[in-house]
């Protein structure tokens, strides 16, 4: 803490020029507390187990276009096997063409593995699909 005492040679009315920090450093450290304390907050550790289903109700339009895919990564267009991806680029290449473009709707069994999915992703990627959704189950009450 200090004092002002005047000048030494007693003019009165000289203009001081110290800037007083004393409110700069409250402030600063109230900042740096508040960031001590929300860093951990928002950094988190790597245990994830995000995937939550969200129960949405969809309207089922009859131009929307199902596929699926089964534990093999075999690829169904409605009920009817798909050959390969070029096949099916070629089927939602046609499909894209149409106003309004219907909506691509993913089945894809629990047990198959992602690259069946992803092909199915990539497929509608370069047809130029731009509505694509998953099919999922709710789960069972109380379960």
């Amino acid at each position: 803490m200090s004092m002002n005492v005047g000048s030494a040679d007693g003019d009165e009315d000289a203009v001081i020029a110290a800037i007083n920090t004393t409110p700069l450093v409250d402030v600063m450290l109230v900042m740096l507390i508040i960031f001590l304390i929300t860093i951990p907050v928002v950094t988190t550790s790597i245990p994830v187990s995000l995937p939550k289903e969200r129960v949405e109700i969809r309207e089922t339009k009859p131009e929307n276009i199902i596929i699926s895919v089964d534990t093999t990564n075999n690829i169904y267009w409605y009920d009817q096997k798909v050959s390969d991806v070029e096949a099916l680029v070629e089927k939602l290449k046609k499909v894209s063409t149409v106003k309004p473009q219907p909506e691509v709707q993913i089945r894809g069994d629990m047990a198959s593995r992602y690259e069946g999915v992803g092909k199915i992703l990539y497929a509608c990627q370069r047809a130029g699909i731009v509505k694509v959704a998953f099919i999922t189950e709710p789960p069972a009450l109380g379960g």
